[in-house]
């Protein structure tokens, strides 16, 4: 077993993927913001705002309290604070080095921007198709051709860079949960990103910010985050997605009225 202090710095060490090797036991760790700044320490920062939170010495379950920063490099300093060593990652009075590190923070689970870009509607793509896969769900046909916008922009064969395939751009384990055998198949693309969106519509109530995070990012990644997940790419995935709703419901939206028994007339030209 470490010793306690060679624990404490070891477990902030663990937040970030370097170290697994402690006893399994909950620990608490203050998140503290400063000036634009996020450090992690054993004691909460003079002069900073802290937030306590619970970690358990497990790095499967390690929360992510860096958010999304990509490589970065740091130190881990070590200083007496109210009789007691603690460890931190912010250099204060009386701070000494107790090592250095290089992390990659997350990148956001299976999440992406999109290939599609926003755009008009495009209400020749796969019209059948999305008429039929709405009628069999009840999912909103606008809402469904907004999402193939943003995902694939309508292309059968479209692969991200994250492994997302086809149309509705479904990830290998969504279109083995709901039978797909071809992914580039528009048809099973479709039906499938049908039924998957119905699930979601399902647990988020209808919340379609939700519905799109956890489209983009995955269920758990929005339970994790209650609400939209602080990804760069899946917050704007979510405006991509809302902004291409509105304009598919205003496309398909029904013929403008008229007079009743009207008929158009031509406008002819007045002489002089």
């Amino acid at each position: 077993m470490f010793p306690l202090r060679s624990r404490l710095a070891v477990l902030l060490i663990g937040l970030l993927a370097l170290a697994p090797l402690l006893s399994a036991q909950a620990r608490t760790v203050y998140r503290c913001v400063r000036n634009g700044t996020v450090s992690l320490s054993t004691a909460p920062e003079p002069g900073s705002k802290c937030e306590a939170k619970q970690v358990e010495d497990d790095t499967a379950k390690v929360p992510n309290l860096w958010g999304s920063m990509g490589v970065f490099s740091g130190t881990l300093y070590q200083r007496e604070q109210d009789g007691q060593l603690v460890y931190g990652t912010r250099k204060l009075p009386g701070s000494t080095v107790y090592l250095k590190f290089t992390v990659e923070t997350p990148p956001g689970e299976p999440a992406h921007p999109g290939l599609g870009k926003v755009g008009k509607p495009r209400l020749d793509m796969y019209a059948k198709q999305f008429k039929a896969a709405a009628k069999s769900t009840g999912v909103e046909d606008a809402w469904l051709r907004s999402i193939a916008h943003a995902e694939s922009g309508f292309d059968a064969n479209a692969l991200s860079p994250k492994g997302a395939q086809g149309v509705m751009q479904l990830m290998p384990d969504v279109s083995k949960q709901y039978g797909v055998v071809d992914p580039y198949s528009s048809v099973e693309s479709i039906n499938a990103g049908a039924r998957h969106l119905k699930s979601l519509l399902k647990r988020y109530k209808n919340d379609l910010t939700l519905v799109a995070a956890a489209y983009n990012a995955g269920i758990g990644a929005v339970t994790r985050y209650k609400g939209v997940p602080p990804y760069a790419e899946t917050q704007a995935y979510v405006e991509k997605v809302q902004a291409l709703h509105q304009r598919y419901r205003l496309a398909l939206g029904p013929a403008p009225l008229r007079p009743a028994d009207a008929v158009q007339q031509k406008l002819k030209a007045s002489v002089p």
